[in-house]
């Protein structure tokens, strides 16, 4: 590996941007996804918190966001990444993109976990004069932990190929330093190890959700 070898910092360096995209972009999908999972969830018919207007809102909403290719999806937020973030390239640049490249798909992750909590158990708890965010808490999360573990990880791996896309455009990290060094440069020995470092990363996330899920499924 005489290419690679030669570039241990810029490969190191990378390896942090993208661990940073990641983790920064992730943290903040988790925290909208999971509030929009929830919301689809109590609104749509025979929800807790049935509201057609809201639902249909957000439902239209995640959908169109999800039909948006993200490489499309990256040119047409740089306006707004330059405004929030100050820059359209690197690091920061990739955050804005990644948010919303991921957010609309944990949210259909979400509402697939909370889906599977047994409507009986719902009901149970709204005889028992439970309100609304106590069944939310104690009967929707509670209950689809494993889920919601599920669909983290699922949504953490589609990450890290948003994140390597990403990298095509400038965004730096991974994609950017086999697109830099490999594909350009003719470099194959970059390409390769970028790959396998890529698939490690997947497989480190997917054995600790995988531990997660078994922990929390009943």
């Amino acid at each position: 590996m005489p290419n690679v070898t030669s570039k241990w910092p810029v490969f190191f360096r990378s390896i942090g941007e993208t661990l940073v995209m990641v983790g920064c972009s992730g943290a903040i999908s988790f925290v909208f996804g999971l509030f929009l999972g929830i919301t689809v969830t109590v609104t749509k018919k025979n929800g807790i918190l049935q509201n057609a207007a809201i639902y249909q809102t957000l439902d239209k909403t995640v959908n169109f966001f999800r039909s948006i290719p993200f490489i499309i999806l990256l040119a047409s937020l740089i306006p707004l990444t330059r405004w929030v973030m100050g820059s359209a390239i690197g690091v920061k640049g990739a955050i804005i993109p990644l948010v919303f490249g991921t957010v609309p798909f944990f949210t259909r992750q979400i509402e697939t976990a909370l889906a599977e909590v047994d409507r009986g158990v719902v009901e149970a708890a709204q005889s028992m004069g439970s309100g609304p965010m106590e069944i939310v808490v104690r009967v929707y999360l509670r209950e689809s932990l494993g889920g919601i573990a599920r669909g983290t990880t699922i949504t953490a791996i589609n990450l890290i190929g948003l994140s390597a896309m990403a990298g095509a455009v400038g965004a730096g990290g991974l994609g950017d330093f086999a697109i830099r060094y490999g594909h350009q440069r003719n470099q194959l020995d970059v390409t390769y190890v970028t790959v396998l470092t890529l698939v490690l990363i997947v497989n480190v996330i997917q054995i600790l959700g995988n531990l997660v899920v078994k922990r929390n499924s009943h």
